[in-house]
This record gives C-alpha cells, structure tokens and sequence, in this order.
C-alpha cells in the first residue's frame, strides 16, 4: 500500500472548484437512489470473479463484527502488513514468522484465501538490517540532458524538437514516433533503416550540445530495441563513440564516457538496416562507487533471494498468487525508484541492484513456485499515464525474460470526482497485455465534496457511489473474463482506513462500510455493478 501526501485543505477548495466549473464525470442521472433490494445477498456471490479486501491482523483478530463482514462478502484477504519484511525479518536477520502464521491459518480456517503482499518493496522493510550490509551507491546525479528532449516527450507527431535526422551518401531512413510500449512516456524514437550509405554516418540523428568538464567521467543512458547495432557518438572537436547491439526488448544501456571538450553534441548513429527504437537519454556524472560496493550488491541480491523464496516456500499451500514486485516507479514519472533510503523501513533495493532487482524478484518467486501468480502492482495508472504506460512496458520486457511475470495489479486509491475516461484507457491498455488484472487495492475519498457545497454525507455517498459502480463496470466492460483476477477494496469500514488512520489522519469515508460495518450506499453501488443493474 502506498504512502502519500494527503491534499491540504487549499488544494481541495481547487479542486472542488474545478470540479463543479467543467462537465463532470457525475452527473445527476449517474447519482442513482439505491433501493434496499440492491443490497441483497453477499458481493462474492454476486460476482464470476474473486473479490477481496485488505485486512489487519488484530482487528480480523480481535474484532468480531469485523471478521463476521469479511467472511460474508469476501472471496480472499490482503494482508495489510502482516507478510511484508519488516513484519517478520528482524534486526539481526532472523525471521519471525508467529504473528503471520497466526493470520493465515485464521484467514485459511475461514475458508479465505490469500493474496500475498508483498515481496518487494521499497517501503515497510526492516531498514536497519538491511543497511548493516554497507551504504549504497549514491543517488544519480543530475540529468545534464534533460533540456534537451532526451526522452522525445516534445514534439507533436514526428517532429522532435532538439533532433535533427539526417539521411546522406545514398542511405534511406524513415523517422517516426512511436506511441505504444514505451518504457517511459507517451513517446519515443523510432528510426527505420532502409538502405544504408556509403558511411557508417550516412544515417544519423543530432542531438543537442550539452556542457561537459573535460577529463570528468559520465555515463551515457538510454532504453534501446531493434536487432542489431547502434552507435552512441559524443562529437565537437573531439570525438568518441561506443557501439551497443540490441535486441527486438527494450533493455537500457550504460555507456562509459570520458570527456574530451567542453561543449560536446550527442549523436545516434545507424549502421545497418532495420528498425530501431530509442526513449529515456540521460546523461549524469558517473557515480564514486562506495569501497566495498560490488560486495555489498552481492549480499543484497542473496538476501532479497532468500527473503522471497523463504516467503514463497513457507505460504506455497495456502498463496497461490503474490504482488512480486510493489510500486517500482516515481510519483509523477516513469524513473525507477532509487534513493539511499537512509532512515526507517526506507530501502531501495534498485539502488544496489539496477532495475534488474525487478526481473530477479519474479525469478525468484517462479523458482519456487511456477504455479503461482505473480504480479507487477502500481497505483495511479488511471490518471498518469506515463507510469501506465512505462508498467505496460515493464511487463512486456518481463514477458521476454521469461521471469514468470502472469499479471498487473493496479492500486486505485481514487476520489470522486477521478476521471473517468482515465479509467477506461487504464483498463483498455491492461487488458491489451494478454495478462491477468486485478484491482489491488480499491477505495474511493470524498473529501473534496465534503462541506463544499455538498453539506451532506447522503449526497456526498451518492457520488463515491457511482464512482464504485463505474469502476466495477468499467473492469467488467474492458477485461476480458478469462483476465479478471478479481477486485479488492481496501479496508473493511471507514474508521479502519489507512487514509483515516493516517498520519496524517483526515476526514475520510473511503470503505463500503460505515464505522458500524452498516452497508453503505457505496456498497449499493458496487453490488449493482456486479449485477448488471
């Protein structure tokens, strides 16, 4: 479960404002008044697929109204925190597995399954043991390309302002834009090699002058696909060139450069024929490796081994599918999320790894249980769709791998007034991939509505209403039945709601339960979508 800022109370007069300044997603007709009869029977009975909810330890534990819901209307269980490392995983490495133990076999005895959460993560790990191993690498440095459209995010069409693309010396190429699969963004660069020149130049495409010190080493960043070869060339008085091979998965590329002038222009080169794709150019100072470093990657990969396979050996009988890897990419961007997660359960296993933590994290898990379904989860694919897209990419490149990757989970910790073509696009493009979806971890605040001209919870409920129904509609509508893995809301009742609970704690009303477990008219909401009503 992702940690987020939570708006301030600022940002929601914004955006209630323009909620009710533009043509909404909720208007009057999709405001329905919810007959008792459409609350009738339980949700996993009125659904051909399973349906979830996240739970807690003590309160599935302790608190019998709550575990009486969670038995009635649900299929399966997510594990708030209870199987994630700093649950189990102590100070000194042992593993403490009583309390997760516990809880499975309350959920199994229950007739629960159990969808497990989570293997890999950034957050919620035993940060102190972890770090004992040595420091990490340090964060990369500033992109000294950025200006420069290295990720051929501007333009419109098959224009790339900052690129000039030549063909000469008898050689044919064509340039284009490619909108579909990218590893990061909506765009990237694809170059078709027709006929080759008479120089190994004869096709090429120029990039910008960036500001280099002479002497200083840098390292060359990019994703790359096609069949064949690609050269990097840095040239203005001086010139230096390596050459990558490339294969038909995007897969990035390092390149070692030395400077030799001050104002160097980056250039692609095209030596042979084909049909060549490049997105995501950076260009940072190369990194003082801390001493030791290469050992402590070593030890890190042996224990992130160690620690799923441990996770998936013990639960192999009672989980038959894991969220593999959780949140790999930034808030806002498509970047893998690095940092040198110095403090608490804080840790960027990227960090001493590479993105190649994320296909090892899959291979792992697939040692042990090839059976098992194991999915790539994110949140905000509904409204950033570069991080969807850049997730679409991920899976594809997993796929090739063969790292046993079987499906994309997608958080959705949406509000009312969330859009709703959003929605649709999201589950389009996830239903696309051939693999399963499931919406992880469903709930829906209204806090932008609350005393703002909406000085009631009836009609407040109305809305958060309608958008569950919609989204349970629109998974319905787009995915396939052979791909729904199902839905999990998250949480049981209002007051036990991660956004509630906080820090900080705000007015939230985020579940499909009051604080009593009372249905709310959210639950209508998302009983009707299931019946078809």
């Amino acid at each position: 479960m992702m940690k987020r800022m939570l708006f301030p109370l600022m940002a929601m007069y914004v955006s209630i404002m323009l909620f009710s300044c533009k043509k909404t997603d909720l208007s009057a007709k999709e405001k329905p008044e919810f007959d008792p009869g459409s609350t009738t029977g339980t949700l996993k009975d009125a659904a051909d697929f399973p349906i979830g909810v996240g739970i807690g330890y003590n309160m599935f534990k302790n608190n019998a109204a709550y575990a009486e819901v969670v038995k009635r209307e649900f299929d399966n269980v997510t594990f708030e925190y209870q199987m994630k490392h700093a649950a189990i995983v102590q100070n000194n490495g042992t593993k403490n597995y009583a309390a997760t133990d516990e809880l499975v076999n309350l959920a199994s005895a229950a007739g629960l399954q159990i969808y497990g959460h989570t293997l890999a993560w950034h957050q919620n790990n035993n940060g102190d043991f972890l770090r004992s191993f040595g420091a990490a690498p340090p964060p990369s440095a500033t992109d000294l390309y950025a200006a420069f459209n290295g990720n051929f995010e501007s333009g419109t069409g098959n224009s790339f302002p900052g690129w000039a693309r030549l063909a000469g010396d008898g050689g044919a190429a064509a340039y284009d834009v490619e909108t579909a699969g990218n590893p990061q963004g909506a765009r990237s660069f694809k170059v078709t090699v027709n006929t080759l020149g008479s120089n190994p130049w004869s096709i090429q495409s120029l990039g910008s002058n960036w500001t280099a010190v002479t002497g200083r080493q840098y390292q060359v960043k990019l994703f790359a696909k096609g069949i064949g070869q690609i050269k990097l060339v840095n040239q203005n008085t001086a010139y230096a060139e390596t050459t990558i091979n490339v294969n038909n998965t995007w897969a990035e590329y390092t390149w070692n450069y030395t400077a030799g002038e001050t104002s160097p222009q980056f250039k692609l080169q095209f030596p042979q024929t084909g049909t060549f794709w490049i997105d995501d150019i950076r260009i940072v100072e190369a990194p003082a490796a801390p001493p030791g470093n290469a050992a402590v990657a070593v030890k890190v990969d042996s224990v992130l081994k160690d620690w799923i396979q441990g996770m998936v050996t013990r639960y192999k009988d009672k989980v038959k599918a894991w969220d593999v890897v959780n949140e790999p990419y930034t808030d806002g961007t498509p970047a893998i999320r690095t940092g040198a997660g110095t403090t608490g359960g804080t840790y960027y296993w990227a960090q001493y790894l590479g993105r190649g933590y994320i296909a090892k994290a899959f291979n792992y898990a697939k040692q042990i249980d090839p059976t098992a379904e194991l999915f790539l989860n994110d949140y905000n694919l509904e409204s950033n769709s570069a991080k969807l897209d850049s997730i679409i990419a991920l899976a594809a490149e997993l796929k090739a791998q063969n790292a046993g990757i079987t499906g994309i989970g997608t958080q959705m910790h949406i509000s009312v007034n969330t859009d709703h073509g959003g929605i649709e696009r999201m589950f389009q493009k996830l239903a696309a991939t051939g693999l399963k979806v499931k919406i992880t971890e469903l709930d829906v605040r209204v806090s932008s509505l609350l005393g703002i001209g909406f000085n009631t919870l009836d009609t407040t409920f109305k809305y958060q209403a309608a958008m569950y129904k919609f989204v349970v509609e629109s998974y319905m509508r787009n995915i396939p039945p052979a791909q729904r893995y199902g839905v999990t809301v998250w949480n049981v009742g209002d007051t036990d709601s991660w956004i509630v609970v906080g820090p900080p704690a705000v007015v939230e009303y985020p579940t499909l339960f009051d604080k009593d477990y009372k249905k709310k008219p959210a639950y209508a909401g998302f009983m009707q979508a299931l019946k078809q009503q």
